[in-house]
């Protein structure tokens, strides 16, 4: 009966601690997906060089695209004409942030983790464009079927026909942010709150030491959950939050929340058959070692600042009446959609 009063209490916290920052985001995200032509992407990625990879990096900070909607959006790039290095590019920096993703960090890490998260996703993501311009210089391109999408609602792949541009509307905003949006979230984003809930419920404090002791291992057990399993970058926050409060490094967390979002079993499989098996070498091999570096780096930081990892965590803030009402409101639109969404488990489990 306690570990059952403990888990619901860290599934508040978590869900209060993020639910404001996601409600601004979403709506955000609606406001951008309106005011954005439909094929402003497609007609930016087009030339092979620097360019192209820095605008490709900029574009997908912002854009409320999860590891699973930039799936179809990889052939659609392709077949209008984007280099591989600017698709890959791409690829990797739109899943790993987000208007609602950079908002829910800082509500649970602050502004240091929030802004190294997001320049670390740029850096990673212009790496591995550059390397794939390098090494792979063939222009085959490769077609895609909407079977790869990942998610249980249907994916958003972008008309391939040149349209007008389209009025902006704000009830078309919010209907994209709540609804859309919300819906291709849902069901990640309450598997990660239970699954973090449940880590820092079981998991004992007396293995904080060990984990501390043996960061190379917290590594490599953290890639291994991450690569191959779907987690948005929203959904990963509870769960590398909960990793933190169990005494992970704060390092092998970052590497949960970069390579979790940035890959997954089947966006791997994709990159390999729309953009070759050189493209996938240069994808899985930057976001493997580069998140490794930073984390690594990450750790370095703390431990000469002498930073308490856990206090960057913020999860109890209970006594905010704003907050309390944006969870209420957070909740109830989770609970919609999920009903709507009839649950299932996360994809990759």
């Amino acid at each position: 009966m306690n570990y059952l009063i403990e888990f619901l209490t860290n599934a508040f916290l978590f869900t209060n601690s993020i639910a404001m920052y996601l409600i601004i985001g979403f709506f955000i995200a609606g406001i951008l997906h309106e005011l954005l032509p439909d094929d402003f992407i497609r007609k930016q990625l087009g030339e092979r060089n620097l360019r192209s990879l820095i605008k490709a990096a900029v574009l997908g900070i912002p854009l409320p695209i999860c590891s699973c909607s930039v799936i179809p959006l990889i052939g659609a790039l392709r077949r209008k004409g984007a280099n591989k290095g600017a698709v890959l590019t791409f690829t990797i920096s739109t899943p790993i942030t987000g208007i609602d993703s950079i908002l829910a960090t800082y509500g649970i890490f602050g502004f240091l983790f929030t802004a190294y998260r997001l320049v670390t996703s740029v850096i990673l993501s212009l790496i591995a464009g550059l390397l794939n311009l390098i090494i792979d210089r063939s222009s085959e391109e490769k077609p895609i079927t909407e079977s790869s999408c990942c998610c249980s609602c249907s994916c958003s792949i972008p008309p391939t026909q040149g349209q007008e541009k389209k009025q902006f509307s704000f009830r078309e905003a919010l209907k994209y942010g709540f609804g859309t949006l919300f819906k291709e979230t849902a069901q990640p984003l309450f598997w990660g709150i239970l699954i973090g809930s449940l880590i820092v419920t079981l998991i004992p404090q007396n293995i904080e030491p060990f984990l501390r002791e043996n960061a190379v291992f917290s590594y490599v057990l953290v890639l291994a959950a991450a690569i191959p399993m779907y987690v948005c970058a929203t959904s990963s926050l509870p769960i590398a939050a909960s990793l933190i409060l169990a005494g992970v490094p704060a390092g092998a967390a970052f590497v949960f929340l970069t390579a979790g979002p940035a890959t997954n079993a089947i966006t791997i499989g994709v990159v390999d058959k729309v953009l070759g098996r050189k493209s996938l070498f240069v994808y899985l091999s930057t976001v493997i070692a580069g998140s490794i570096l930073f984390g690594i780096l990450l750790d370095w930081f703390f431990e000469i600042n002498r930073i308490n990892v856990k206090e960057i965590v913020h999860i109890d803030d209970t006594g905010n009446p704003v907050k309390l009402l944006f969870t209420a409101i957070f909740l109830i639109l989770l609970f919609k959609n999920l009903w709507e969404l009839r649950i299932k488990p996360p994809a990759g489990t």
